[in-house]
């Protein structure tokens, strides 16, 4: 019998080795996260560099998957041992072999969330090509939501290769159909920019970021126009909840704008694996 007959046949061990490959993929989206925006700084820096004429500085080598990872204090370059996803942080007790320096708890929570997410994508999907399909997506959410909280930015690099993904699973009826995903695509990203232009119509000042706009077009393209409504009706009273609380809890100042990249992840998640039954639930009760 074949790994994959016996991923086929047990939901189990689906379900199990899914949650390890989590693990391990919550550990790369930890580079990603950390690295993308310094690869972008150093583009932008390039590009106003040749704009004023001036010279290009050369720098460093630095991609996703080079040079090998290092304590951002000591600069020890962090051995196989010390990358075991959530296990060598518990091990090392959250600080460098090293130097000793704190490490943030972000990494194991990260490669934590990757690891049980993706374990529920395959107990809630099954075995097959939607399961792999929904794990591209909430992977990439993850990164998408982990980065817009450390510089809010939303990087081009993911959003728009995510929503041409997202268009080419629906292409057969992947999570719906290619006309409800092509109108997705185009709702998500008209609806954000309209509200976009009205606020600062009304107040002159930016409300959110173009990225939101992609954002929300790539999550159209995968899961269709008809989950718009609940995407953003969650995102939205999840995001007010938690500004207002921040700003009673003096935590934040109000004039500091809060990104809304991981509210529109959150809601994202909760019509892919909830989404049908929200909607049916809500139609029932008129």
């Amino acid at each position: 019998m074949s790994f994959l007959s016996i991923l086929q046949d047990s939901p189990v061990f689906f379900v199990s080795c899914t949650t390890i490959l989590g693990l391990m993929i919550g550990s790369f989206l930890n580079v990603v996260i950390y690295r993308l925006p310094e690869m972008m700084k150093r583009n932008w820096l390039q590009q106003c560099a040749e704009l004023q004429g001036e010279a290009i500085q050369t720098l460093p080598k630095l991609n996703l998957f080079a040079p090998r990872s290092t304590c951002i204090h000591c600069e020890h370059k962090i051995t196989a041992w010390e990358n075991i996803p959530v296990i060598s942080y518990l091990f090392l007790r959250g600080r460098c072999s090293q130097c000793h320096a704190s490490i943030s708890p972000r990494y194991p929570m990260v490669e934590a969330a990757t690891a049980i997410i993706s374990g529920f994508v395959a107990w809630h999907f099954g075995y097959g090509f939607i399961a792999l399909a929904a794990l591209i997506f909430v992977w990439s959410l993850i990164a998408l939501a982990a980065i817009d909280l450390d510089t809010q930015l939303l990087p081009d690099d993911i959003t728009l290769p995510l929503l041409w993904i997202g268009l080419l699973v629906n292409i057969n009826h992947g999570f719906t159909d290619i006309q409800s995903a092509v109108i997705g695509a185009i709702a998500g990203y008209v609806s954000l920019w309209s509200i976009y232009w009205c606020f600062k119509l009304i107040t002159g000042k930016e409300g959110m970021g173009y990225g939101d706009f992609k954002l929300l077009a790539a999550i159209g393209a995968w899961l269709g126009w008809g989950m718009l409504p609940l995407v953003i009706l969650s995102s939205s009273l999840v995001g007010a909840l938690v500004g207002m609380g921040l700003i009673l809890a003096a935590k934040l100042n109000k004039n500091i704008p809060i990104p809304f990249g991981p509210y529109l992840v959150g809601g994202a998640l909760i019509a892919l694996f909830w989404g049908e039954q929200l909607i049916h639930t809500y139609i029932g009760l008129f």
